[in-house]
């Protein structure tokens, strides 16, 4: 069964250390939460705010072992006013016998702000 895994985190400045950080802390903490096998991610993609416009997330992404072989896309986030700003955003495409109700959403930092109804 092919199944979604949405997150996202924010940053507190647009610097390529602040989005590796997060990056990596959101992407580690989606797989921990969901027993994920790197071999059963079937791609993930990612948006930013147009705030953030100083490095990729895959690149960061790809320096997980495992992740060399992963398809990434980036993408930027639809620029909407009152938006919350400097978030990236993630959805992972997994290969699982988990159920809907199985499946941890992770949302760090502000990015809580997005979905309060589910725990993390």
């Amino acid at each position: 069964m092919l199944r979604g895994i949405r997150g996202a985190t924010t940053v507190t400045a647009n610097t390529e250390n602040n989005i590796k950080t997060a990056v990596i802390e959101l992407i580690n903490e989606i797989i921990n939460k969901n027993s994920i096998n790197i071999e059963n991610i079937a791609c993930v993609d990612f948006t930013m705010t147009n705030d953030l416009n100083c490095a990729y997330p895959a690149k960061f992404a790809r320096e997980i072992i495992g992740f060399e072989n992963v398809p990434l896309m980036c993408y930027q986030e639809l620029n909407i006013e009152n938006s919350l700003e400097k978030c990236i955003r993630v959805r992972f495409l997994v290969n699982t016998e988990k159920t809907q109700k199985e499946i941890f959403h992770i949302y760090l930092n502000d990015a809580k702000k997005l979905r309060p109804d589910l725990k993390n």
